[in-house]
């Protein structure tokens, strides 16, 4: 009698191991056919007699309708039958059954409470689910200290997920001291594992030198790796690389294929920058219709630089029929999103009448709003309001005050007003 007879008579003696094992076998293939029916059968009259592992395997087969009809319900049953004996994946398993509303209702506390038992026992997958649970506080209080102790232990033991997560949690300080070192060193450890978001982050770390030396070639070469998995985000730094020679020999044409590549999945920023590249012949030849085109698309997402670089294509009839009322209307969108350079037009246009009724203190209210982001621009034309009393009470430290700092940035128009209003 061989091996596998001798097996098949212990489990028709009713040994409860013993159908385990003989359903493992069918499951495999292992020394028999496979089939996962026969596979199944054996493991439900080893559940029957409370045997954990047969319990779990069984519930497996009911969740993915291996060898039987899936049925999510029975799935969580004999989950919690073998979670109850202590089995580690079943709780995980169950826990993750009440999360999703598999089988039963969905219960976030009790989805807590069985990856808490997984993840006592060690289970890396309850760890890093637990640890999530934490830090997002689903099924328990928000516990930043907690999430990334789970995310640690989950880490420790290899898992992608919990080394970028608590990577994640060193770069920002979330539970954890700040520290960019080892942020860069967990992500690094994630990226290795094949991580996406962990290989562009770890990109940028070397790219700008965040807990590493600056390393443009590293910093091309993780990118490169996170854009050939499909990612947005990579796929436009990539073009960006190529574009300004950055890690990589310069290569504009290599640079639009990339950002093709970000803006065909709807990545904003990638649409901007094909937008200002085609109005500008940056890069590309110029073409102010194709550039139009892109920017209005970022636009319709919400992106402030497109929609005031959208309006100033209607400013400036760039691709577009000029159109000051589109135009206002634009800058209005980029405003209201706190785009400097979009408030510093807008209030421009209050103050003229173009495109707009004239409404000195509305412009001035903008200015005021671009001006104390920094803007030059905007802090040139507040100090002009200042001095010459367009919209505001004529104030002549006020004026010096902004034209001071518009000076400070550089405006030449600004450092000639000042002189002569200090002479």
């Amino acid at each position: 009698m061989d091996e596998l007879e001798r097996l098949l008579h212990s489990a028709e003696q009713g040994d409860a191991v013993a159908q385990y094992n003989l359903g493992v076998r069918y499951e495999n293939g292992d020394g028999t056919a496979q089939d996962t029916a026969q596979a199944a059968d054996w493991y439900r009259k080893a559940a029957e007699q409370g045997f954990a592992p047969a319990q779990y395997n069984l519930g497996v087969c009911c969740y993915e309708g291996k060898g039987v009809a899936q049925n999510l319900k029975q799935a969580a049953d004999w989950f919690r039958k073998a979670a109850a004996q202590g089995d580690a994946s079943a709780q995980y398993n169950l826990g993750v059954c009440y999360r999703e509303g598999h089988g039963v209702e969905v219960n976030l506390q009790r989805s807590v409470f069985w990856y808490r038992k997984a993840a006592e026992q060690g289970h890396v997958y309850a760890q890093f689910n637990l640890g999530l649970c934490c830090k997002n506080g689903e099924g328990v209080e928000k516990d930043p200290q907690q999430a990334a102790e789970w995310f640690r232990k989950a880490a420790e033991q290899d898992d992608a997920d919990a080394q970028y997560n608590l990577g994640v949690c060193y770069h920002s300080g979330f539970g954890v001291a700040e520290d960019q070192e080892q942020a860069a060193y967990w992500c690094r450890k994630a990226a290795e594992q094949g991580h996406v978001d962990a290989q562009y982050d770890i990109g940028m770390y070397y790219s700008l030198g965040v807990g590493v030396e600056p390393d443009q070639k590293k910093a091309f070469q993780w990118v490169l790796q996170a854009a050939a998995q499909g990612l947005p985000d990579a796929l436009y730094q990539l073009g960006r690389c190529y574009f300004e020679g950055c890690g990589v020999e310069k290569n504009e044409e290599q640079g639009l294929h990339w950002t093709l590549q970000a803006a065909n999945q709807g990545f904003v920023d990638a649409l901007n920058s094909l937008g200002t590249r085609y109005l500008t012949g940056d890069g590309v030849e110029k073409d102010a219709g194709q550039g139009f085109n892109f920017l209005r698309l970022a636009a319709l997402q919400g992106n402030a630089a497109a929609q005031y670089n959208l309006g100033l294509c209607y400013a400036q009839g760039a691709g577009v029929e000029p159109d000051e009322e589109q135009a206002v209307n634009c800058f209005r969108l980029a405003a209201a999103l706190g785009d400097a350079d979009a408030q510093d037009a807008l209030g421009l246009r209050y103050l003229t009448g173009s495109g707009v009724e004239l409404d000195e203190e509305q412009g001035v209210a903008w200015l005021r709003r671009a001006a104390e982001q920094g803007n030059a621009n905007a802090q040139y034309s507040l100090g002009v309001c200042y001095s010459a009393g367009n919209g505001v009470e004529q104030d002549a430290e006020q004026a010096v005050y902004w034209l001071r700092l518009s000076a400070g940035q550089g405006n030449p128009d600004a450092q000639k007003l000042l002189e002569e209003l200090e002479a």
